[in-house]
């Protein structure tokens, strides 16, 4: 039977149902729940810039493969930078803007991007969705689209010229640690030391840290945890954050088995909090706050307590998010990330292609440059 494809503007459009079944995944963010949290808390929409229009294709009237995509007015919340690119346009008389993006909004983190039933062939879905996507474009004066952070590649053909592009996050490996002190074993002598000294150090302030997941988590743990979420995002950014409270509320009452908040407190107020979702491979640390500065607190509550955690929970990495190498002297790894990326004008194509080629030598050579750095002992080192 042959194969339609079909845009829709909002996630609700899609049964909640056939939307899950369709994902072999418990990863958090591609959960019908997360998306439609977003799109109904307003933080995802076209006023800011994020106008759902997610892809399927149909099999008569059975849902078989479905992508999350947004057309985008600009280039905020996505972490994978193409703001030069959009320059470049402009400068050349041309439009960046609209384009079409297959992310889950604000998160960097890898993960799945597109769902395909094994009852038809992986392939021929991929050619439908390109062309589907291509034809989009065209008609409607669209630069191109962008697949952020996919587990997996594209299964393309010649006749669909994606560009690659590589990054690199730091991500945490649990190698069947028993205990924290297990994992501290694994490093050299000096870095043993300054973690055990970064962790104790909190103790001295009469600082304590606790984790609670799902039912645990009480309506006063929430309160603060937004508070602070809000307070560090006006300090470092000047507004309260993309994501508003509605949103937390949601994920809190429609998916609470995938959440995990640390809360911090000095004297028994609390002070910090930072949350994280989790699946069966993989914890994400996604949202931090603190109302005070206290040294190290940063560490303990979004790396320690995440590092506890996989180790309590037998999770095998840690994907703390973007940025930081200084994630790299406490066991954090260098990894690739990916993006791939279609342009429908073929002269900016060849060209970001060639940057591209130029900027991932340069992402290779950091990555080996960054690996030197990393804290773990040795054949020879005590």
């Amino acid at each position: 039977m042959t194969l339609t494809a079909r845009f829709h503007e909002s996630i609700h459009e899609f049964d909640a149902q056939s939307w899950s079944g369709l994902w072999a995944s418990d990863n958090p963010f591609i959960r019908f729940e997360f998306l439609a949290a977003l799109e109904d808390s307003g933080c995802v929409s076209e006023h800011t810039g994020w106008k759902p229009f997610h892809l399927a294709l149909y099999r008569g009237s059975t849902l078989v493969a479905a992508l999350p995509l947004y057309l985008k007015q600009h280039s905020h919340g996505e972490f994978v930078f193409d703001w030069s690119w959009a320059d470049a346009y402009q400068q050349h008389g041309l439009s960046y803007y609209p384009k079409l993006l297959t992310a889950v909004p604000f998160t960097p983190s890898a993960g799945p991007r597109v769902a395909i039933s094994r009852e038809i062939n992986h392939d021929d879905a991929w050619r439908q969705i390109l062309d589907a996507i291509r034809e989009q474009c065209r008609a409607n004066g669209i630069s191109g689209w962008h697949l952020l952070f996919p587990h997996e590649a594209p299964v393309v053909g010649n006749e669909y010229p994606l560009l690659e592009r590589n990054d690199v996050q730091f991500h945490w490996h649990n190698r069947d640690y028993a205990s924290f002190e297990d994992f501290l074993a694994s490093l050299r002598s000096g870095r043993r030391k300054n973690l055990r000294r970064e962790r104790n150090s909190l103790a001295g302030l009469a600082c304590v840290t606790e984790r609670k997941t799902g039912a645990q988590i009480t309506a006063a743990d929430w309160e603060h945890f937004y508070q602070c979420y809000c307070h560090t995002y006006r300090k470092r950014s000047g507004h309260s954050g993309y994501l508003n409270r509605e949103f937390f509320d949601a994920l809190l009452r429609r998916m609470p088995e995938q959440l995990m908040l640390v809360v911090a407190r000095r004297e028994s107020v609390a002070v910090a909090s930072a949350l994280f979702l989790f699946d069966k491979e993989c914890l994400y640390g996604r949202y931090w706050g603190a109302l005070e500065s206290l040294r190290n607190l940063h560490f303990e509550c979004c790396f320690y307590q995440g590092m506890d955690f996989c180790i309590e929970q037998g999770i095998a990495r840690f994907d703390p998010g973007t940025q930081g190498e200084h994630k790299l002297l406490r066991g954090f790894e260098p990894v690739t990330t990916r993006s791939w990326h279609w342009l429908a004008d073929a002269r900016f194509r060849e060209a970001v292609g060639q940057f591209l080629a130029r900027e991932k030598m340069s992402v290779d050579a950091y990555t080996r440059e960054v690996s030197e750095y990393l804290p773990f002992r040795r054949h020879d080192d005590g």
